[in-house]
C-alpha cells in the first residue's frame, strides 16, 4: 500500500514550491541594498516579501521559518549601522535555506501507518 501525505503536508508541499524564487529575489533585494545602490523601496519591497512569506509559512504550519522571516523583517526595516544590518540579513537567508531543507525533508516523508496528523482534532470515540 502506498503512503500518503497528510493534508497538513500537501499544505506545506504547495508553499514549499513557491519558496526557491522567492529565495532569489530576496537575495537580489539584499544584495542591491549592500552595493549601497538602493534607497527606501528596495528596503520596503524586501519587507513586504518577507511579510507576505512569514504569514504564508505560519498558516500552514512552518514556525521555524515563519520566525526567521518574521526577525529578517525586522531587522530590515530598522536604522542602524548599514553592515550589521546585511551581514544579519545574509546570515537569515542562510538560515532560511537551510529550515527550507529540513521543511522540505519532513514535508515530503509519508506518515506512517498508525501516526495522526498533529493538526487534526482527535477523534471521539
Amino acid at each position: 500500500m502506498a503512503d500518503k501525505l497528510t493534508a497538513r503536508q500537501q499544505s506545506q508541499m504547495a508553499l514549499l514550491r513557491t519558496l526557491p524564487p522567492r529565495f532569489e529575489q530576496m537575495h537580489r533585494l539584499i544584495e542591491e541594498i549592500a552595493g549601497l545602490r538602493a534607497d527606501d523601496s528596495v528596503a520596503r519591497r524586501l519587507c513586504r516579501l518577507l511579510d507576505a512569506s512569514k504569514s504564508a509559512s505560519d498558516g500552514v504550519g512552518l514556525n521555524a521559518m515563519a520566525e526567521t522571516m518574521g526577525v529578517m523583517s525586522t531587522m530590515a526595516r530598522r536604522g542602524g549601522v548599514m553592515q550589521m544590518k546585511i551581514q544579519g540579513l545574509r546570515e537569515g537567508l542562510r538560515s532560511l535555506k537551510t529550515n527550507y531543507e529540513g521543511a522540505l525533508r519532513e514535508a515530503s516523508t509519508p506518515a506512517r501507518e498508525g501516526e495522526k496528523d498533529p493538526a487534526e482534532p482527535p477523534s471521539a470515540s
